[in-house]
């Protein structure tokens, strides 16, 4: 009766049995994989946010498939203001989060069997994505050495003539790294010569580890370029759905790509009034919470190192943004086996590598958002456990 679409594994897999247990047996779980920052006590001021959504306006329905204006010159606001680029608001079609953002592009580019190019290690969430799309997922890696680096020659081998776009995490998640200039030019190149497009992830892009904003895609002139990104990280606002999907590249494609797009989005005219007419409010926040947050991913960072100085046979990779820290341990059994050991024997929570693709066993990835108490206290158990 059900599509090839979703013919997934439904029967839980061994850790995610282990983390019911061990949530069932009453013990407290110190979380080392939070994503959500309502539930690491981050919160930006309720009584703004709850104001912006009680607009009178919002009971009028005025249908626009690219957005509201006042909520799309709301982004192209957060874009002047943080990164000191001007788009106009033509440019940006508002979504109610950045998984729809994708579906949107991969319909507006791809055929059911084409290919789309996607950097190893990175989140799982793309194989649902792709799978919903009738899309296929091919791999290019992200090499490490004194910091991760696109695998050019991988990538070039990887893109067959059913390929269509190249994903790029700008920072990655998990690995924190940022795309280089040099590297953007290579792949500018790399997709005009093949008539590729880029679709740039940029949920992490106000999280550098110093502080030096980085630069956005949004600019992206050389190539087709589809840059997404939205609240749910930038002002800690998960559960407002509000994200957007930005055009550039060559103006005459430009042009087509955002026709297009508009007629998908009119399809499904997702967005909600309320979180539109609140968007300027919702972006403010940002101003408020970055800092907050900044601050505890530094601190969780120096408390890792201050850590890891007592455990030699355990090392951190290079973090540059984002919300996580990849901790490389002795490969003595597999990572699931040794997260689902962390949590039987200490209650702790972590995710193991192959969560996020890692080509090899010995990586266990760590959220930088939990609450410091309980980062403090789930490292030192979680390094007694790996010793």
């Amino acid at each position: 009766m059900f599509s090839r679409r979703t013919n997934w594994q439904l029967t839980p897999n061994a850790l995610t049995r282990a983390i019911e247990e061990a949530r069932s047996s009453g013990r407290k779980i110190l979380d080392l994989t939070i994503s959500n920052p309502t539930e690491a006590g981050i919160r930006p001021e309720p009584e703004a946010v709850l104001a912006a959504l009680a607009n009178p306006t919002a009971m009028d329905y005025d249908p626009q498939p690219r957005g509201l204006l006042a909520a799309r010159q709301a982004v192209c606001h957060y874009y002047r203001e943080s990164h000191e680029v001007d788009i106009g608001p033509e440019r940006i079609l508002l979504t109610t989060s950045t998984s729809e953002a994708y579906s949107y592009v991969f319909r507006l580019l791809c055929n059911a069997g084409d290919e789309i190019l996607v950097p190893k290690p990175s989140y799982p969430l793309f194989d649902f994505l792709a799978e919903l799309s009738d899309v296929k997922l091919v791999p290019y890696p992200l090499l490490y050495d004194h910091g991760w680096q696109i695998d050019f020659d991988s990538l070039e081998k990887a893109a067959t003539p059913n390929a269509r776009v190249v994903i790029l995490v700008h920072p990655n998640n998990p690995t924190g790294s940022y795309v280089s200039a040099s590297e953007t030019a290579a792949l500018n190149a790399f997709c005009s010569d093949r008539r590729l497009a880029l679709i740039a992830d940029e949920v992490f892009l106000d999280y550098a580890r110093d502080g030096t904003p980085r630069r956005s895609f949004i600019s992206n002139k050389d190539a087709l370029t589809f840059t997404l990104s939205g609240i749910s990280k930038i002002s800690a606002l998960p559960q407002m759905k509000l994200a957007w999907v930005a055009t550039s590249g060559p103006p005459e494609i430009v042009e087509d790509a955002g026709a297009r797009l508009e007629i998908i989005a009119d399809t499904y005219l997702s967005m909600n009034a309320p979180i539109q007419l609140a968007a300027r409010v919702l972006l403010d926040q940002r101003k408020k919470i970055q800092p907050v947050l900044l601050d505890r991913l530094r601190r969780n960072l120096t408390e890792l190192d201050t850590q890891l100085v007592a455990h030699s046979s355990c090392t951190r990779l290079q973090v540059d943004g984002g919300w996580y820290v990849i901790l490389r341990v002795p490969a003595i059994e597999s990572d699931e086996d040794l997260a689902i050991r962390s949590l039987r024997d200490a209650a702790v929570s972590v995710h193991p590598g192959h969560f996020y693709d890692f080509p090899s066993e010995g990586f266990l990835v760590l959220s930088l958002i939990t609450g410091a108490a309980d980062f403090r206290e789930g490292v030192a158990r979680l390094l007694k456990i790996v010793e």
